[in-house]
């Protein structure tokens, strides 16, 4: 159970991050070069490098290394993972959300229905 957890944490940490999540959105296209991957952001190429370091070791990107050029893709088992562990929760806020309709609806019978008459603004005021 300890390396499950700790595995989602990092998944979870991965996918904090905005740039991470962009760059998961580049790779969910396709395989990309890193410069393909940075060229979005107005960050340097040591700093998407570093994002990627993250997402490689929640081990959610591979690379692949040709000479000098890094190829990137998606490695999607971990977000099953997350989407699955999310997946037991929903239950509970499903049952919520059923709980909040039906209050709703019980409770629609008892609000006083809205009047037309409107109390006067400060504008509308005739006092000197």
């Amino acid at each position: 159970m300890v390396n499950y957890s700790l595995k989602l944490d990092s998944v979870f940490a991965a996918l904090s991050d905005p740039t991470r999540r962009a760059i998961l959105s580049q790779l969910a296209e396709g395989e990309s070069t890193v410069k393909q991957l940075a060229e979005p952001f107005e960050m340097s190429l040591p700093a998407i490098s570093k994002h990627l370091k993250v997402l490689e070791r929640a081990g959610l990107l591979a690379r692949e290394i040709d000479g000098r050029v890094h190829h990137c893709h998606l490695e999607a088992e971990p977000l099953r993972e997350a989407a699955t562990w999310i997946a037991h929760y929903r239950r509970f806020w499903d049952g919520q959300l059923d709980s909040l309709a039906r209050y709703l609806e019980e409770t629609a019978d008892d609000t006083p229905a809205p009047t037309n008459e409107s109390e006067p603004t400060p504008q509308e005021d005739d006092t000197p």
